[in-house]
């Protein structure tokens, strides 16, 4: 006997077997169960959730020898001929493959003819939008004063099209997309009836490679089993599929984290040359981001079973809420536009680098709500005394801590001030790009209520009015009086904030690295097995 596909062996014959449409089962049942009958049914939903199957499962309950049930037996000529596709008081027509009006009169005249074995006769038409319109209008005779012993069940994919006039006159259920968890928990049942071994990571990356279609779940799946060798492993599933390893998404929210663009760009070329897909990696990267932005914000929305969750909550704590929005817009509008990019790559590594130069600073204690703003940290502190070094060994021992500056965010007595640019704009209340604007500037006059800024051209985009009104009212509020601000395009003689941010976080990474490799046990792995401490991987801890 040759090999039946999954998505053929396991269609559903019942109601009870259906999963994920639940809300459309109970009020088929009931209906039938009370004999109260539509004469037309439409069925919307995306591709493999259940159109087709529920018409024929419609069909049996219609048709049952055992009578008229939302529990067909099964086993009835009747309801085995349907499964089979022979039953001859059920019609299945492809709308797809038979548009006209001549199709379409054939069947309607046929409609007015008693059933031949059956209670009813069922006209199953797939696709229905395709007909045409002069075959809609044929058709809205029949479904305004149809035969009693005729039931039309119409299935769609895009019930937009379909003429008002026939929407009118049908009883219409919409179908959900299967959710991933049930189409996880359906493939486990299905492999353990199979025998085929199989690991649950495995099984994820196929619920969500099938975008909420079972049919291509099971199709899927029957790839896998062939591609595994009669088994499905994550690997394995992850390679047939072209899908992107979580690990280089781990990487380049590190490395964004730390704002290493060389190390970003090393990432991206190395899923170049892998071949995989960059449009597959920003999907991916938006979920990852979400189940960060949810381990962020409500912790207990995350489930344990999330695959490396505390790798996702480390992310959450170096993360701040601001960044992980950002990168998630950032995201979704790079993988929308990465067909108009010069290539994928291209595309990628532009989006890689929006990230990277749009960057907020935090402005807070990674998950700590934006409602706390009093509470806010909003200064970067030098080094804290330890880092640590995944995977080579404990944290490295205690250092000196460095002395941070002290920058009170009280107001400062008006006409007050020092001329310390850098140390006035940790103070101020700002956020988004305006505080980016005013760490890209540099002060170069004060004059009462004057402050001239300075900005180099390439961060021209910061000087937009919004941003700038924003800055002023900041400054106004900190000294207690109305401020002048002027900004000019030009280069900067001095550091900018920005640039002594970057310069102390610098500092702080040295010594992490430094305080890592002087480490005995440390160097004890490097000198008796020729272990390599991996600079990319140390980051100091924030006080």
């Amino acid at each position: 006997m040759s090999y039946q596909v999954l998505a053929r062996k396991w269609r559903p014959k019942t109601f009870a077997e259906l999963v994920g449409q639940e809300h459309v089962v109970r009020a088929l049942s009931n209906a039938i169960d009370q004999n109260r009958l539509h004469h037309a049914y439409l069925l919307t939903g995306t591709r493999g959730v259940g159109k087709t199957t529920i018409g024929r499962i419609i069909a049996k309950c219609l048709n049952c020898e055992t009578g008229l049930t939302s529990q067909p037996c099964g086993v009835c000529a009747a309801c085995t001929e349907i499964d089979r596709g022979r039953f001859v008081d059920m019609i299945e027509l492809d709308a797809a493959s038979n548009t006209g009006i001549d199709n379409m009169r054939e069947v309607l005249d046929n409609a007015q003819y008693a059933p031949t074995s059956g209670r009813f006769k069922v006209y199953l038409i797939d696709e229905v939008h395709m007909l045409s319109k002069a075959a809609f209008n044929s058709m809205l005779k029949t479904l305004e004063e149809p035969p009693p012993h005729v039931k039309f069940i119409l299935a769609t994919t895009d019930p937009q099209k379909i003429p008002v006039t026939v929407l009118s006159r049908c009883l219409q259920f919409n179908l959900k997309q299967m959710s991933q968890a049930s189409i996880v928990g359906h493939l486990e049942r299905v492999l353990k009836e199979e025998g085929v071994s199989f690991d649950t990571a495995g099984l994820r990356l196929l619920a969500r490679a099938a975008q909420g279609s079972m049919r291509d779940a099971l199709s899927l799946t029957d790839q896998a089993i062939a591609h595994g060798a009669g088994q499905i492993q994550e690997s394995e599933v992850r390679a047939m599929l072209g899908a992107v390893d979580q690990g280089y998404l781990f990487e380049l929210l590190d490395a964004l984290s730390r704002q290493e663009g060389a190390n970003i760009l090393a990432i991206a070329d190395r899923m170049a040359e892998r071949s995989l897909s960059f449009d597959a990696a920003l999907q991916d990267l938006g979920v990852l981001l979400h189940q960060i932005a949810l381990a962020q914000t409500v912790p207990e929305a995350l489930s344990d079973d999330v695959p490396e969750k505390a790798r996702i909550e480390a992310l959450a704590k170096a993360l701040g809420l601001d960044e992980v929005q950002l990168y998630y817009q950032i995201a979704l509008h790079g993988r929308k536009d990465l067909y108009l990019a010069p290539d994928e790559y291209a595309g990628f590594s532009m989006t890689l680098l929006r990230m990277l130069s749009f960057r907020p600073e935090a402005q807070a204690l990674a998950g700590v709500a934006p409602m706390a703003s009093a509470q806010k940290k909003t200064n970067i502190e030098a080094a804290a005394p330890r880092a640590v070094a995944p995977g080579i060994g404990p944290a490295a021992p205690e250092t000196r801590p460095v002395a941070s500056e002290n920058r009170s965010a009280a107001p400062a007595p008006s006409g007050e001030f020092s001329g310390d640019w850098v140390n006035l704009v940790n103070q101020l209340k700002l956020g988004g790009m305006a505080k980016m604007l005013a760490q890209h500037c540099e002060l170069a006059k004060q004059e009462g209520d004057l402050l001239a800024l300075t900005l180099p051209p390439e961060h021209k985009h910061l000087a937009e009015k919004s941003y700038q009104d924003k800055l002023k009212s900041s400054l106004s509020e900190y000294f207690g009086k109305p401020m002048r601000v002027t900004i000019e395009l030009g280069a900067t003689t001095g550091p900018t904030p920005v640039q002594v941010q970057q310069s102390e976080k610098a500092a702080q990474e040295k010594r992490a690295i430094e305080s890592i490799e002087q480490d005995p046990f440390v160097r004890d792995l490097v000198e008796q097995f020729d272990a390599k401490v991996i600079e990319s991987t140390i980051k100091p801890l924030q006080t």
